[in-house]
Protein backbone atom coordinates (compact mmCIF):
# COMPACT_ATOMS: atom_id res chain seq x y z
CA UNK A 1 0.00 0.00 0.00
CA UNK A 2 1.01 3.73 -0.40
CA UNK A 3 1.38 6.37 2.26
CA UNK A 4 -1.93 7.65 3.55
CA UNK A 5 -2.64 10.73 1.01
CA UNK A 6 -2.69 13.19 4.47
CA UNK A 7 -0.05 11.91 6.06
CA UNK A 8 2.22 12.04 2.55
CA UNK A 9 0.78 15.72 2.13
CA UNK A 10 2.27 16.17 6.13
CA UNK A 11 5.94 14.55 4.86
CA UNK A 12 6.04 16.96 1.88
CA UNK A 13 5.59 20.08 4.32
CA UNK A 14 7.88 18.82 6.51
CA UNK A 15 10.28 18.11 4.01
CA UNK A 16 9.84 21.40 2.16
CA UNK A 17 10.61 23.24 5.76
CA UNK A 18 14.29 22.63 5.32
CA UNK A 19 15.37 22.03 8.54
CA UNK A 20 18.57 20.27 10.09
CA UNK A 21 18.24 16.29 9.85
CA UNK A 22 18.01 15.74 13.52
CA UNK A 23 20.76 13.68 13.79
CA UNK A 24 22.98 16.63 12.38
CA UNK A 25 21.53 19.23 14.97
CA UNK A 26 21.84 19.47 18.72
CA UNK A 27 19.57 18.36 21.65
CA UNK A 28 18.08 21.50 21.90
CA UNK A 29 17.25 21.60 18.18
CA UNK A 30 15.92 18.49 18.32
CA UNK A 31 13.25 19.38 21.56
CA UNK A 32 12.41 22.28 19.95
CA UNK A 33 11.13 20.37 17.10
CA UNK A 34 9.21 18.04 18.35
CA UNK A 35 7.05 20.93 20.41
CA UNK A 36 7.43 23.15 17.05
CA UNK A 37 5.03 20.26 15.63
CA UNK A 38 3.02 18.88 18.80
CA UNK A 39 2.28 21.66 20.41
CA UNK A 40 2.56 24.92 18.71
CA UNK A 41 0.79 23.85 15.55
CA UNK A 42 -1.70 22.65 17.24
CA UNK A 43 -5.43 23.94 17.30
CA UNK A 44 -6.30 24.20 20.59
CA UNK A 45 -10.21 24.08 19.32
CA UNK A 46 -9.47 21.06 18.65
CA UNK A 47 -8.54 19.23 21.29
CA UNK A 48 -10.24 16.29 23.02
CA UNK A 49 -11.57 17.41 26.37
CA UNK A 50 -11.61 15.58 29.42
CA UNK A 51 -13.43 16.20 32.63
CA UNK A 52 -10.57 17.24 34.50
CA UNK A 53 -6.19 17.94 34.37
CA UNK A 54 -4.28 17.95 37.06
CA UNK A 55 -0.56 19.00 37.50
CA UNK A 56 1.24 16.76 40.30
CA UNK A 57 4.24 15.28 40.71
CA UNK A 58 5.27 11.55 41.35
CA UNK A 59 8.27 10.00 42.87
CA UNK A 60 11.05 9.05 40.48
CA UNK A 61 14.16 6.68 41.05
CA UNK A 62 15.78 10.22 42.40
CA UNK A 63 13.39 13.03 43.32
CA UNK A 64 10.01 13.77 42.25
CA UNK A 65 8.56 14.08 38.90
CA UNK A 66 6.64 16.40 36.68
CA UNK A 67 3.27 14.56 36.40
CA UNK A 68 -0.44 15.30 34.71
CA UNK A 69 -3.66 13.42 35.92
CA UNK A 70 -6.12 13.36 33.11
CA UNK A 71 -9.73 11.82 34.06
CA UNK A 72 -12.43 11.50 31.81
CA UNK A 73 -16.10 13.24 31.79
CA UNK A 74 -17.35 9.33 33.21
CA UNK A 75 -18.00 8.96 37.10
CA UNK A 76 -17.29 5.58 39.42
CA UNK A 77 -13.70 3.95 39.76
CA UNK A 78 -11.91 3.21 36.17
CA UNK A 79 -8.54 1.88 35.76
CA UNK A 80 -5.67 4.01 36.12
CA UNK A 81 -2.93 3.85 33.34
CA UNK A 82 0.40 5.19 33.54
CA UNK A 83 1.56 7.10 30.80
CA UNK A 84 5.45 6.90 29.38
CA UNK A 85 5.73 9.29 26.32
CA UNK A 86 8.00 8.69 23.42
CA UNK A 87 10.85 10.56 21.92
CA UNK A 88 13.46 8.49 22.37
CA UNK A 89 14.49 8.61 25.11
CA UNK A 90 16.29 12.38 24.87
CA UNK A 91 12.88 14.41 23.82
CA UNK A 92 9.34 14.37 24.38
CA UNK A 93 7.24 15.93 27.63
CA UNK A 94 3.93 16.38 29.31
CA UNK A 95 2.91 18.64 26.19
CA UNK A 96 4.22 16.97 23.50
CA UNK A 97 1.94 14.21 24.70
CA UNK A 98 -0.97 15.74 26.23
CA UNK A 99 -3.10 15.16 22.94
CA UNK A 100 -2.27 11.22 23.41
CA UNK A 101 -2.88 11.08 26.97
CA UNK A 102 -6.46 12.98 26.38
CA UNK A 103 -7.59 9.88 23.56
CA UNK A 104 -6.17 7.05 25.91
CA UNK A 105 -8.34 9.00 28.98
CA UNK A 106 -11.58 8.60 26.84
CA UNK A 107 -10.94 6.43 24.46
CA UNK A 108 -9.94 3.56 26.96
CA UNK A 109 -12.55 4.80 29.25
CA UNK A 110 -9.65 5.23 32.45
CA UNK A 111 -7.57 8.12 34.29
CA UNK A 112 -4.50 8.83 32.85
CA UNK A 113 -1.21 9.38 34.56
CA UNK A 114 1.35 11.07 32.17
CA UNK A 115 4.73 10.46 33.65
CA UNK A 116 7.32 13.23 32.71
CA UNK A 117 10.87 10.77 33.18
CA UNK A 118 14.95 11.87 33.12
CA UNK A 119 15.72 12.57 29.61
CA UNK A 120 18.93 12.14 28.14
CA UNK A 121 21.67 12.91 27.73
CA UNK A 122 21.26 14.54 30.52
CA UNK A 123 20.56 11.61 32.11
CA UNK A 124 21.54 8.46 30.38
CA UNK A 125 20.17 4.77 31.25
CA UNK A 126 18.63 3.49 33.56
CA UNK A 127 17.68 6.98 34.25
CA UNK A 128 14.62 6.47 31.93
CA UNK A 129 13.59 3.00 32.72
CA UNK A 130 14.44 3.56 36.50
CA UNK A 131 12.08 6.62 36.94
CA UNK A 132 9.49 3.98 35.02
CA UNK A 133 9.41 1.78 36.91
CA UNK A 134 9.57 4.26 40.42
CA UNK A 135 6.52 5.89 39.88
CA UNK A 136 4.26 3.02 38.60
CA UNK A 137 4.93 1.43 42.17
CA UNK A 138 3.94 4.84 43.07
CA UNK A 139 0.55 5.10 40.82
CA UNK A 140 0.10 1.21 42.00
CA UNK A 141 0.37 2.04 45.27
CA UNK A 142 -2.01 4.89 45.73
CA UNK A 143 -4.89 4.05 43.20
CA UNK A 144 -7.42 5.69 45.59
CA UNK A 145 -6.04 9.04 44.40
CA UNK A 146 -6.79 8.07 40.62
CA UNK A 147 -8.99 5.73 39.40
CA UNK A 148 -9.88 3.60 42.33
CA UNK A 149 -10.91 0.79 40.68
CA UNK A 150 -7.30 -1.37 41.77
CA UNK A 151 -6.16 -2.01 38.79
CA UNK A 152 -2.87 -0.27 36.93
CA UNK A 153 -1.64 -0.17 33.47
CA UNK A 154 0.81 1.36 31.70
CA UNK A 155 1.14 2.46 27.76
CA UNK A 156 3.31 4.46 25.51
CA UNK A 157 4.55 5.01 22.13
CA UNK A 158 7.76 4.52 20.56
CA UNK A 159 10.75 5.00 23.93
CA UNK A 160 7.74 4.85 26.36
CA UNK A 161 6.77 1.75 24.58
CA UNK A 162 10.22 0.67 25.59
CA UNK A 163 9.55 1.75 29.09
CA UNK A 164 6.28 0.20 29.11
CA UNK A 165 7.20 -2.98 28.06
CA UNK A 166 9.87 -2.75 31.42
CA UNK A 167 7.48 -2.02 33.71
CA UNK A 168 5.85 -4.60 32.75
CA UNK A 169 8.58 -7.29 33.24
CA UNK A 170 10.02 -5.70 36.53
CA UNK A 171 6.00 -5.62 37.87
CA UNK A 172 5.99 -9.58 36.85
CA UNK A 173 8.92 -9.97 38.99
CA UNK A 174 7.54 -8.55 41.78
CA UNK A 175 4.72 -10.69 41.73
CA UNK A 176 2.57 -7.27 41.18
CA UNK A 177 0.04 -7.43 38.60
CA UNK A 178 -0.57 -4.95 36.07
CA UNK A 179 -4.11 -5.45 34.02
CA UNK A 180 -2.37 -4.38 30.67
CA UNK A 181 0.42 -3.29 28.60
CA UNK A 182 -0.65 -0.82 25.25
CA UNK A 183 2.82 -0.55 23.43
CA UNK A 184 2.26 1.66 20.30
CA UNK A 185 5.01 1.75 17.75
CA UNK A 186 7.96 0.23 20.63
CA UNK A 187 11.31 0.19 20.44
CA UNK A 188 12.16 -3.59 22.16
CA UNK A 189 15.13 -4.95 20.16
CA UNK A 190 18.27 -2.19 20.03
CA UNK A 191 20.34 -5.44 19.50
CA UNK A 192 18.09 -6.27 16.61
CA UNK A 193 18.11 -5.50 13.46
CA UNK A 194 14.59 -6.35 10.90
CA UNK A 195 13.44 -5.78 7.52
CA UNK A 196 11.49 -2.80 8.26
CA UNK A 197 14.95 -0.70 9.38
CA UNK A 198 16.02 -0.57 5.86
CA UNK A 199 12.87 -0.64 3.87
CA UNK A 200 11.46 2.46 6.00
CA UNK A 201 15.14 4.00 6.74
CA UNK A 202 14.43 7.43 5.39
CA UNK A 203 11.32 9.74 4.32
CA UNK A 204 8.86 8.79 6.81
CA UNK A 205 9.19 11.36 9.63
CA UNK A 206 11.83 8.40 11.97
CA UNK A 207 14.32 7.62 10.21
CA UNK A 208 17.17 5.02 11.00
CA UNK A 209 20.02 8.04 11.35
CA UNK A 210 17.99 9.90 14.05
CA UNK A 211 17.19 6.10 15.18
CA UNK A 212 21.04 5.78 16.20
CA UNK A 213 21.31 9.19 17.42
CA UNK A 214 18.75 8.59 20.17
CA UNK A 215 20.30 5.55 21.01
CA UNK A 216 23.98 7.17 21.24
CA UNK A 217 22.51 10.52 23.70
CA UNK A 218 20.54 7.10 25.67
CA UNK A 219 23.48 4.77 26.05
CA UNK A 220 26.63 6.26 24.56
CA UNK A 221 29.18 3.60 24.36
CA UNK A 222 27.60 0.99 25.94
CA UNK A 223 28.00 -2.27 23.90
CA UNK A 224 25.99 -4.32 25.58
CA UNK A 225 22.40 -3.84 24.35
CA UNK A 226 20.96 -6.97 24.40
CA UNK A 227 20.28 -5.90 28.36
CA UNK A 228 16.45 -6.77 28.68
CA UNK A 229 15.87 -3.04 30.42
CA UNK A 230 16.81 -1.60 26.78
CA UNK A 231 16.01 -4.65 24.80
CA UNK A 232 12.68 -6.05 26.25
CA UNK A 233 12.46 -8.43 23.70
CA UNK A 234 15.65 -10.21 24.93
CA UNK A 235 14.00 -10.27 28.36
CA UNK A 236 11.42 -13.29 29.93
CA UNK A 237 7.89 -12.55 28.48
CA UNK A 238 5.99 -15.60 30.28
CA UNK A 239 3.40 -14.48 32.70
CA UNK A 240 3.19 -11.11 31.54
CA UNK A 241 0.30 -8.39 31.74
CA UNK A 242 -2.08 -8.80 28.32
CA UNK A 243 -1.13 -6.70 25.90
CA UNK A 244 -2.22 -4.46 22.90
CA UNK A 245 0.59 -3.70 19.97
CA UNK A 246 -0.10 -1.76 17.34
CA UNK A 247 2.26 -0.32 14.73
CA UNK A 248 2.59 1.54 11.66
CA UNK A 249 3.41 0.18 8.17
CA UNK A 250 5.68 2.39 6.88
CA UNK A 251 8.03 2.98 10.48
CA UNK A 252 11.68 1.60 10.98
CA UNK A 253 10.46 0.32 14.42
CA UNK A 254 7.64 -1.43 12.54
CA UNK A 255 9.52 -5.07 12.67
CA UNK A 256 10.57 -4.74 16.29
CA UNK A 257 6.75 -4.10 17.31
CA UNK A 258 5.95 -7.38 15.43
CA UNK A 259 8.47 -9.48 16.49
CA UNK A 260 7.56 -8.48 20.12
CA UNK A 261 3.92 -9.37 19.47
CA UNK A 262 5.39 -12.31 18.39
CA UNK A 263 7.44 -13.49 20.77
CA UNK A 264 4.52 -12.68 23.77
CA UNK A 265 2.51 -14.55 21.93
CA UNK A 266 4.70 -17.41 21.72
CA UNK A 267 5.15 -17.09 25.40
CA UNK A 268 1.18 -17.49 26.34
CA UNK A 269 0.39 -13.65 27.16
CA UNK A 270 -2.65 -12.49 25.53
CA UNK A 271 -1.82 -10.03 22.62
CA UNK A 272 -3.62 -7.98 19.88
CA UNK A 273 -1.78 -6.89 17.33
CA UNK A 274 -2.37 -4.35 14.12
CA UNK A 275 -0.42 -2.86 11.95
CA UNK A 276 -1.97 0.03 10.70
CA UNK A 277 -1.33 0.36 7.03
CA UNK A 278 -0.21 3.67 5.03
CA UNK A 279 0.73 5.09 8.55
CA UNK A 280 4.01 6.42 10.01
CA UNK A 281 6.02 6.32 13.33
CA UNK A 282 4.09 9.16 15.42
CA UNK A 283 0.40 8.58 14.01
CA UNK A 284 -0.95 8.49 17.37
CA UNK A 285 -0.46 12.39 16.86
CA UNK A 286 -1.42 13.36 13.71
CA UNK A 287 -5.14 12.41 13.94
CA UNK A 288 -5.82 16.19 12.99
CA UNK A 289 -3.77 15.55 9.59
CA UNK A 290 -5.47 12.42 8.59
CA UNK A 291 -8.74 10.52 9.09
CA UNK A 292 -7.16 7.32 8.64
CA UNK A 293 -4.50 7.93 11.63
CA UNK A 294 -7.45 8.89 13.85
CA UNK A 295 -9.58 5.71 13.17
CA UNK A 296 -6.44 3.95 13.95
CA UNK A 297 -6.15 5.81 17.16
CA UNK A 298 -9.87 5.03 17.65
CA UNK A 299 -9.31 1.72 17.45
CA UNK A 300 -6.30 1.66 19.54
CA UNK A 301 -7.99 2.67 22.30
CA UNK A 302 -10.70 0.17 21.13
CA UNK A 303 -8.67 -2.28 21.72
CA UNK A 304 -6.97 -1.31 25.19
CA UNK A 305 -10.47 -0.30 26.47
CA UNK A 306 -11.51 -4.06 25.91
CA UNK A 307 -8.56 -5.29 27.71
CA UNK A 308 -8.83 -3.04 30.85
CA UNK A 309 -12.83 -3.43 31.09
CA UNK A 310 -13.38 -6.66 29.39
Amino acid sequence: MTVDPQIAALLHFLASAETTPMAEGTVEDARRGLRTLSVDLRDPAAVPGVRTVEETTVPGAEGDLPARVYRPDLDGPLPTIVLLHGGGFVIGDLDTHDLTARELANGCAAVVVSVAYRLAPEHPFPAAPDDAVEATRYVADHLDDFGADGRVAVAGDSAGGNLSAVVAQTFRDEGRPLAGQLLIYPVTDMAGSYPSHAENAEGYFLDTASMAWFQQQYTGDRTDLSDPRLSPLRGDLTGLAPAVVVVAEFDPLRDDGLAYAEALAAAGVAVEVRTFPGLIHGFVDMGRHSPAAQQAVDETCALFRQVLHG
